[in-house]
């Protein structure tokens, strides 16, 4: 009861500091309902990121014994803004990269080789190479890629922590395009089929050098069950190298993240602590201190703490339904537009002056300003009639909507600001992305080379 209490006073705190952003951004001029002023603007709650990142570290050292070695890798897809990766690196967590721009944002972030994993199931032979000489850890994905890696730690004196990954193959969640853990997923040595442990075993016992194990059952959608099924069969698998190989050679047990994100409302659920209670009840001795843990969470530490913020440019009527056009769609929301079922969002209205805007609720599509007639981010949503210059809200963004845009219509990256309260209740906003010019968009659109085709 003490947990959920808590839960439910941050959420409600986390909803009055952006009532206060909502506001501050409109008075600073960073959006406005009137012409002159920028119609789209995205946010981050910073104290928010902080909370998350607390809860994360807290939950597992309350659960292991002191000393346990653990790396909590924020998994850099999420959110791949070098802002956020330093904000999260003060904070105590790593990084979880899939490419070399997600190492570079790493590395620009100041995030040290030690605290960086490298996972992708098509890593090159220049990736594994540079992983290598940096010291960075490595989770080989495929039995091809482990013998490229025979060549190249051969070859090298390297310190980075190597491991395999497995595809325990213990089934879907809700969303079978973020489920990998099923009977075919691409990713990771699928354990159960015909062979497949055996030859882990061997793997292992012939390669002294492999350390690790790493698993990730998917991500949104996916029960906490599910997750913990996963770990469990690692944390077996472990056990049984180790027997075989009559020493600890597997000293570290990369459990992957997942923890799914509630898009209903401000409140966090399930939490860290939940996840936790689950894990230690699937595989109780995964927390007695025999093995190190990494983990890369992403959507959850960051989801909760974003906003979109864009101004209504005009209002129709269509067939009986009231729209809204906006300034918000499938470039900030991609998911959410192709797969609204899926992926819902909450809209929360304001007026011009970024106060919450009341009143009977009708029901209307919140559209936004792509050329397809798709481009919605609600239909028939009942919220109060919106009018031109009023503003949405869109929460629950941080991960995977504004910070990862789809450059559809080649409409601009919108800017990204961090924003932190005072006692008094001031608002102050950090730029973490500056909008994308006109002229940025042009030259990554090949000005530069306009005549190469002629």
């Amino acid at each position: 009861m003490a947990d959920e209490t808590h839960t439910a006073a941050d959420a409600a705190d986390a909803a009055a500091r952006r009532d206060l952003a909502v506001r501050a951004a409109v008075e600073q001029g960073l959006v406005g309902g009137t012409e002159g002023t920028e119609p789209l603007v995205c946010l981050l709650d910073v104290a928010g990121i902080r909370a998350s990142a607390g809860a994360l570290t807290a939950a597992f050292s309350a659960a292991l014994p002191p000393g346990t070695p653990v790396l909590h890798a924020f998994a850099v897809k999420a959110a791949p803004l070098v802002p956020v990766l330093r904000l999260l690196a003060e904070a105590g967590l790593g990084c979880e990269v899939a490419s070399p721009g997600e190492l570079a944002l790493a590395r620009a972030a100041g995030v040290a080789p030690d605290r960086t994993v490298l996972d992708s199931p098509a890593k090159t032979a220049a990736e594994l190479r540079e992983a290598l000489a940096l010291g960075i850890a490595v989770n080989a994905d495929s039995r091809q890629e482990l013998e490229r890696l025979d060549a190249l730690v051969a070859a090298s004196t390297t310190a980075s922590p190597v491991g395999i990954r497995i595809n325990p193959q213990t089934g879907a969640g809700a969303i079978d395009a973020l489920s990998t853990a099923t009977a075919t997923s691409k990713f990771g040595v699928a354990l159960r089929d015909p062979g497949a442990r055996e030859w882990l075993v061997r793997a292992f016992l012939e390669r002294p050098w492999l350390t690790r194990l790493h698993t990730h059952s998917g991500s949104q959608g996916v029960p906490l069950s599910l997750i913990a099924e996963g770990v469990r069969e690692l944390h077996a698998l472990a056990e049984e190298i180790n027997a075989a190989a009559g020493r600890r050679q597997v000293d570290t047990l990369d459990i992957g993240g997942g923890l799914p994100v509630n898009f209903t409302s401000d409140a966090s659920a399930p939490t860290y602590a939940q996840y936790v209670a689950a894990l230690r009840a699937a595989a109780p001795a995964l927390f007695r201190g025999r093995y190190g843990l990494v983990t890369e969470f992403g959507r959850s530490l960051l989801a909760k703490h974003g906003l979109v913020l864009s101004r209504v440019e005009y209002t129709k009527t269509t067939g009986g339904r009231p729209i809204a056009l906006t300034h918000a769609g499938v470039q900030l929301a991609t998911r959410t537009v192709y797969a609204p079922q899926a992926w819902p969002l909450r809209i929360l209205p304001y007026d011009a002056k970024g106060a919450p805007k009341t009143g009977p609720p009708v029901a209307q599509d919140i559209a936004g300003p792509a050329c397809f007639a798709g481009d919605l981010l609600a239909t028939a949503r009942e919220l109060p009639e919106l009018a031109p210059g009023d503003l949405i809200a869109v929460p629950d963004t941080g991960a995977y909507f504004f910070t990862a845009h789809y450059g559809y219509n080649s409409l601009p990256r919108p800017a990204v600001h961090g924003f932190t309260t005072t006692p008094s209740g001031a608002v102050r906003f950090a730029l973490a992305r500056p909008a994308q010019s006109l002229s940025a968009l042009t030259a990554e659109a090949g000005a530069a080379l306009r005549d190469a085709l002629l």
